[in-house]
């Protein structure tokens, strides 16, 4: 089923808007991906244009940044602790931007998007003490 990202027929208040034109192609969008933990595995999509997008629908590993030492470390993911976007997805382990991961070198907080960047990219988070 596609997504269509086109005027949807009614207004932010709640008005209706007389739609002069039918769908069309450049409107449509995709469906989301959950992006899980294990072994890497990559898509290639056709955006408009000719241009290519990668999308990550597993990932194992992530680009961390400690901001001490100001040096990137690629570090193996262990676990997801909690995402702010929705807590149901800690228990099925999807990444997303601003999940708190557990790594190889510490707590961190993801600040790429996996889905349209195709890898993860992280800072460590300091515990407060």
């Amino acid at each position: 089923m596609a997504v269509w990202h086109g005027r949807k027929g009614k207004k932010h208040t709640g008005g209706l808007i007389i739609i002069s034109r039918k769908k069309r192609k450049f409107e449509l969008g995709r469906m989301p991906i959950a992006v899980r933990l294990g072994s890497e595995k990559k898509k290639k999509i056709r955006t408009k244009g000719g241009g290519m997008k990668v999308r990550a629908t597993s990932v194992e590993f992530a680009n961390v940044l400690d901001p001490s030492t100001n040096k990137v470390q690629k570090s193996k993911i262990l676990d997801v602790l909690q995402n702010p976007a929705n807590p149901h997805l800690v228990r099925s382990k999807i990444v997303t931007k601003g999940t708190i991961i557990k790594t190889e070198i510490g707590n961190a907080r993801v600040t790429s998007r996996p889905t349209q960047h195709g890898i993860v990219n992280a800072v460590i988070v300091e515990e407060k003490k």
